[in-house]
């Protein structure tokens, strides 16, 4: 084995192999060079579509593991078999003698495994819980075919535990023991994760478990809007490769206080056609994601306004300065830094920037504090109530999509301790609303001139005129009323790609001029 000293010490290391293969862990791929594969090309150890060239690829993000075993290589990684299928393959080659190598295979093996998981957690211990009844129903046969194999490829371990009614997620949380796993795994909808976050926050360390125990998401339901923002897709196998590969992350949660209940959001809140449109089409959940659609475009042409009490502590109001804001972290910050900023508790700004006592900025005993109380105390100072009329759509997000290809939140940030609202007119033509629905696949959206965009830190809500409604959080249905909101920084752990949402931001959002907009 030897190296040809570019770069760091790890690249250009090399694995002489029989048959005068070499493996050579590059910059960013393993290369196999073999001289008989302009020859032959038969079998289908090659995890990318054959060249005339003797170099065949892996790019290091996926490779899974390498271990050795009889003097042979075996080294396990994924393939892109299509656009929407990911599988485990494996490569298996016998060891040329010692004399051709001139350092430990092990130590080749070491440092391609290192090299592969960078700062993830290689071989990651996971308490999974596989909600069979998630949107169409086929969360067993996802698992079973295309993660599983993935997981295991990636030597993980996994405990595993087929959910039987709502609520258990939740139950199981609450008493599991945390140090046994570094990640609890829905597989499942949202509504699993929603179910884990509250589990742990039910917990008697509940700031402890919040902040230390990540959480992910394998996509089986209909919106799956989890594992769109944390892995960039709502295909089981790319969440499952990401979730394998995924570091840690800090992720903001949100506070929602109803009644004399306290819930915890990681997605989103909504009041008015959004709610309708999600709650209202239950029925519909054999239509996967599509349901949502349906139940936009078969709303709009009625013009229904959701009149309401509204008070909002309003962090940043114009749009051009929520670009800035996006800008301010999105250009001379790392996302992931932030992310860990905020679980470390030395954000600028933090909510509970406490440390006595304390893990990553929270309490071991309980959920922090509530800054501006429940719904059920007096108005917080400072905050003032305005009657809103003619309010159509009232949505408060902690992510940027809410489903595949609907990004109803394109400047909401992993970690930065702001929820983005969405304020919509129900009183518009049907075709201006169309419109304005229609656009939010695309970065027309955030700038629509119908579409009202805010940086909040937390709300009150009071609906008038209307004894039954939709409220969803986080796509669960909560009794119709009052309710009160505020944002935890960092309080919530996750697994993520790369440590922050895999989103493009709004529209230009690299074009402000940050000196213009300093105070943002």
């Amino acid at each position: 084995m030897e190296s040809d000293g570019t770069m760091d010490g790890s690249v250009g290391l090399r694995l002489t192999l029989e048959g005068k293969k070499t493996l050579t862990i590059g910059d960013k791929n393993l290369e196999l060079y073999d001289p008989a594969a302009s020859r032959s090309k038969r079998g289908s150890c090659y995890p990318l579509s054959p060249s005339a060239t003797t170099n065949q690829t892996v790019p290091l993000y996926n490779v899974l593991w390498a271990e050795i075993s009889d003097n042979k290589i075996t080294i396990d990684f994924a393939v892109h078999e299509s656009k929407t299928l990911i599988k485990a393959n494996k490569w298996t080659f016998a060891i040329a003698s010692a004399g051709d190598n001139e350092s430990s295979t092990d130590a080749f093996v070491r440092t391609l495994c290192n090299r592969a998981y960078g700062e993830a957690k290689p071989q990651k211990r996971a308490y999974v819980l596989i909600n069979p009844n998630a949107g169409p129903g086929g969360a067993l046969r996802l698992w079973k075919n295309e993660v599983k194999p993935i997981f295991e490829a990636a030597r993980m371990k996994l405990d595993v535990v087929v959910l039987t009614r709502g609520g258990e997620a939740t139950e199981l949380v609450e008493k599991v023991d945390l140090t046994k796993y570094d990640t609890i795994m829905a597989c499942s909808g949202d509504g699993t994760p929603f179910e884990i976050f509250n589990g742990l926050g039910n917990r008697p360390d509940a700031g402890h478990a919040l902040s230390t125990m990540p959480v992910s998401h394998v996509p089986c339901g209909s919106g799956n809007a989890f594992s769109c923002n944390l892995y960039g897709s709502h295909r089981a196998s790319f969440a499952a490769l990401a979730i394998a590969k995924g570091v840690d992350t800090a992720m903001d949660l949100v506070s929602v206080t109803y009644g004399d209940k306290r819930i915890l959001s990681f997605l989103s809140q909504a009041l008015g056609l959004i709610a309708e449109s999600d709650l209202g089409t239950e029925h519909l959940r054999w239509m996967g994601s599509l349901r949502f659609d349906y139940g936009v475009v078969s709303r709009i042409f009625k013009r229904t306004c959701y009149p309401c009490d509204l008070a909002v502590k309003v962090e940043v109001e114009e749009k051009a300065n929520v670009k800035a804001h996006y800008k301010r972290y999105a250009s001379n910050t790392s996302l992931n830094k932030l992310a860990n900023d905020a679980a470390n508790g030395t954000v600028d700004g933090m909510v509970n920037g406490t440390t006595n006592g304390t893990t990553n900025g929270y309490s071991h005993k309980g959920l922090p504090g509530l800054k501006y109380g429940t719904v059920q105390d007096p108005l917080p100072e400072g905050w003032e109530l305005v009657s809103h009329d003619n309010i159509g759509t009232f949505y408060a997000g902690n992510m940027a999509y809410m489903a595949p290809d609907v990004n109803f939140f394109s400047a909401s940030l992993i970690a930065d301790g702001c929820m983005d609202l969405v304020t919509i007119d129900g009183n518009l033509s049907p075709l201006a609303a169309a419109s304005a629905m229609m656009q939010v696949d695309s970065p027309k959206f955030f700038d629509n001139p119908h579409v009202k965009y805010k940086k909040i830190t937390a709300y009150r809500i009071i609906p008038r005129n209307q004894k039954n409604g939709f409220i969803s959080i986080d796509g669960e249905k909560i009794p119709f009323g009052p309710i009160q909101a505020e944002i935890h920084q960092g309080l919530g752990r996750v697994i993520s790609k790369s440590g922050k949402y895999e989103t493009d931001g709004p529209a230009d959002w690299d074009k402000v001029t940050v000196s213009e907009r300093i105070h943002a």
